[in-house]
């Protein structure tokens, strides 16, 4: 990874995390800071990705009888995934059914719940 794309990387980084479910609306500093973190530790925007998704979805798909969670703030509660993902590697593809499952999963939330910023670009 090179310098000149450290800004892309967090760009990028940071959209995914705003455009999910329980996530605020906007980066916090120390997101930016995170984000930054892991792309100067090499970790692929693509496992990022994988493990925001997994993450979300994992939520989204709780028993009904289960308390709710708390909305999610900070890029932090991504970490444990991340480091997840970096020891056992999801298979080829994963990613866009991860995609797709979490667009499914986000569509059946109830409109207050939901947020206006899910990209429909992926």
């Amino acid at each position: 990874m090179t310098p000149d794309a450290a800004p892309a990387y967090v760009a990028a980084v940071l959209i995914l995390y705003i455009d999910l479910p329980d996530t605020p609306m906007r980066a916090s500093h120390a997101d930016e800071a995170l984000a930054h973190k892991l792309y100067e530790q090499g970790v692929p925007l693509s496992l990022v990705e994988a493990a925001l998704l997994l993450a979300s979805l994992r939520r989204l798909i709780r028993p009904a009888d289960r308390p709710p969670l708390s909305p999610i703030r900070s890029l932090a509660y991504f970490l444990s995934v991340i480091a997840e993902l970096q020891q056992q590697p999801l298979p080829d593809g994963y990613l866009h059914y991860l995609r797709l499952k979490l667009r499914n999963a986000a569509n059946a939330l109830p409109t207050y719940v939901q947020k206006s910023t899910f990209s429909d670009d992926r």
